[in-house]
């Protein structure tokens, strides 16, 4: 049996997977979002109104998805000196969100349980703090849309980002929708009905999200990669006679990984190695796997043929 490993290397490093041409920028936005946060937090406290709340909420998975951003851009660089972790820190971003997820839901919830409290009982609500507040969170959610803006054209960590404060921009909208309803109708339900909004949306978020980091952790194919199609492309490579135990994950948002066994064909002029660079390539440049480990074989190993998985 000839054999042989080949390995596609990610050509961007740390830009490639947070964005650290950008890390200034998304500091600067994670210390906005985070020091208003605490405000609207407390406002929502003192003033009774549930809208600020649950967008503060929403606004604290905002800071925890800006955190994860940044910590991502440090451990990218970062070496392992341990030996222990052959795949690197990369995974922390996945943690991180798994972490909002669950901040989100807690939000969704408390929001609900709230509002229902609220049914029959007199509540009063200070729309000064409510309306001053929402402007504020307006103006901080757009000076960060603009910074993470070009970082979130080439990096899809900064992406997520920018998406999570651009669905944060709608919350802030959300708030003062509701503070200009009490004030002119003086309808404490208004505030409510939007707090409920919020949360539902927030709690939508929460599923979707909380789908894609259960996806990576159980080591799905990614979204959008086609397997089979991908499976029909490398067996379609000139000197390729089969293709088996290919396996493609996702490591970390925007990190594809993939292994697989290339099988040769009968042709003694087949060059293994030139398989598998073209091999590579259809991995990279066609299917968006940086990085890919790939055996050349003369023909099955029995080995491979016991595993089942």
């Amino acid at each position: 049996m000839g054999a042989g490993h080949g390995h596609g290397h990610p050509t961007g490093g740390p830009r490639a997977h947070a964005g650290g041409r950008h890390r200034r920028r998304l500091a600067l936005s994670f210390a906005l979002v985070a020091a208003f946060f605490v405000v609207e937090l407390a406002a929502g406290l003192l003033s009774g109104s549930l809208a600020l709340i649950s967008d503060a909420g929403h606004m604290a998975a905002d800071v925890v998805a800006l955190g994860a951003a940044l910590v991502a851009t440090k451990i990218a660089t970062r070496p392992d000196h341990t030996g222990r972790r052959t795949y690197g820190s990369y995974r922390a971003e996945v943690f991180a969100s798994g972490l909002a997820v669950l901040l989100m839901l807690g939000v969704a919830v408390y929001v609900v349980v709230e509002a229902v409290g609220r049914i029959g009982s007199e509540v009063t609500i200070d729309v000064g703090p409510v309306l001053l507040v929402g402007l504020l969170g307006l103006v901080v959610n757009v000076i960060a849309l603009f910074l993470l803006r070009a970082g979130a054209k080439e990096s899809l960590n900064v992406k997520g980002a920018y998406y999570e404060v651009l669905a944060d921009t709608a919350g802030s909208v959300g708030v003062l929708v509701a503070g200009v309803l009490v004030l002119v109708t003086d309808m404490v339900v208004w505030d409510t009905l939007v707090a409920l909004g919020i949360g539902a949306f927030v709690a939508v978020r929460a599923v979707v999200l909380g789908r894609q980091v259960l996806a990576v952790l159980g080591q799905h194919v990614p979204a959008d990669l086609d397997l089979p199609e991908l499976t029909a492309e490398l067996v379609a490579l000139p000197g390729v006679a089969d293709v088996h135990d290919l396996h493609v994950w996702t490591l970390t948002s925007g990190m594809h990984v993939a292994t697989a066994h290339l099988v040769l064909d009968d042709d003694p002029r087949t060059d293994g190695h030139a398989v598998l660079l073209a091999a590579q390539r259809v991995l990279r440049h066609d299917h968006g796997v940086e990085h890919a480990t790939l055996q050349v074989e003369q023909r099955p190993t029995t080995d491979c043929h016991e595993v089942t998985w």
